[in-house]
């Protein structure tokens, strides 16, 4: 399982810096042109497809984003990855810190690894201590 889980820190950490730089050509070289995000907050649940969550990050500043990869499994071209995160930003002029559950799914695209779903819940009370993502 580490080894599993190297691979999807280091996905994760070339997806963290490339939003927190706007990198929008990275971000798009990382994500299948399938990808989703399924997601539950306060307001209920919500799906965004690749182009409208590449839109929406442009209104937002991302300040920091920390995280904790706890599981990965493997399969031929199928990675899954659990992961806890903390992220603050700025979004339509209020600051937000956010903890979330996160389920990563990546397919392997030649020799390159594209999240296909990601699937976040707010994490349980106690759940992000001391994320670094490093």
């Amino acid at each position: 399982m580490a080894d599993n889980c190297d691979v999807i820190a280091g996905l994760e950490r070339e997806w963290r810096d490339a939003l927190c730089s706007k990198d929008l050509q990275r971000l798009r070289s990382l994500m299948h042109p399938d990808f989703v995000l399924i997601g539950t907050r306060s307001t209920g649940p919500f799906m965004m497809s690749r182009d409208e969550w590449l839109d929406a990050i442009q209104r937002r500043q991302v300040d920091t984003i920390e995280f904790d990869v706890r599981d990965a499994t493997a399969l031929d071209d199928v990675m899954i990855g659990t992961v806890h995160a903390r992220w603050k930003l700025k979004y339509l002029g209020r600051a937000i810190e956010d903890c979330v559950l996160l389920t990563d799914v990546w397919v392997k695209d030649g020799d390159r690894w594209l999240a296909i779903r990601r699937h976040s819940t707010p994490a349980p009370a106690g759940q992000c201590g001391n994320l670094k993502g490093e």
